[in-house]
C-alpha cells in the first residue's frame, strides 16, 4: 500500500479504533470486484466466517443492511420479516456508493454515509472472529462478531436460504 498507516485508514477503522475495538488488517491484491468467495479461497479462509456485506430497500424506502457467510444467499423473505418490511431488494450496484459511502467489493457494515438497521446472520455468533470488508477493496477487517453488533448497531438474524 506504500503509504503510511494512517493514510490507508478507512472510515471503518477509524470508527472501530474510536470504540476502542481490537481488529486485524488483512491487505490483498484486488484491482476490481471480486466476489466473496473467490477472495476466501485466493486468502485460504474459511467461508463460514468471510462474510459479505448486502444493502437492500425496503418498500418503505428504508435501507437495510445484511451481513452473511460469502457462500450463502440472502433469503429476502426473512430478511424482510426481519426488518419489518413487506419485501426488500438489492440496492442497484451503481447506487451502492451513493447510499453508503463505499464501492462494491469494499462495501462493510461499519461507517456508512448513515447507520442503517443492520442484520448479522446468527451463524457469526459461533465464532470468536470473522472477517468483513475493510471499507476499500483489498482489504479485510477481522474482528469479534459481538463487537461488530455493538458497533453498527445491529442483531443477529436467520437471513439466509436454506
Amino acid at each position: 500500500m506504500g503509504k503510511k498507516d494512517k493514510d490507508t485508514k478507512t472510515n471503518a477503522m477509524r470508527i472501530l479504533d474510536k470504540n476502542k475495538i481490537k481488529y486485524e488488517i488483512v491487505a490483498y491484491e484486488c484491482e476490481e470486484f471480486i466476489d466473496g468467495v473467490h477472495i476466501a479461497d485466493k486468502l485460504q479462509q474459511p467461508y463460514e466466517i468471510s462474510f459479505k456485506t448486502l444493502v437492500t430497500v425496503g418498500k418503505s424506502g428504508n435501507y437495510y443492511v445484511f451481513v452473511l457467510p460469502v457462500d450463502r444467499e440472502v433469503d429476502f423473505k426473512k430478511a424482510a420479516k426481519c426488518a419489518g418490511e413487506k419485501s426488500v431488494e438489492m440496492v442497484h450496484v451503481k447506487d451502492i456508493q451513493t447510499v453508503t459511502g463505499y464501492i462494491r467489493g469494499g462495501c462493510t457494515p461499519i461507517g456508512m454515509k448513515k447507520l442503517y438497521k443492520t442484520f448479522v446472520h446468527e451463524s457469526a455468533r459461533n465464532y470468536d472472529t470473522i472477517i468483513i470488508s475493510g471499507g476499500q477493496l483489498g482489504l479485510q477487517i477481522h474482528l469479534n462478531p459481538e463487537d461488530l453488533i455493538r458497533v453498527v448497531d445491529g442483531r443477529y438474524a436467520d437471513i439466509v436460504m436454506g
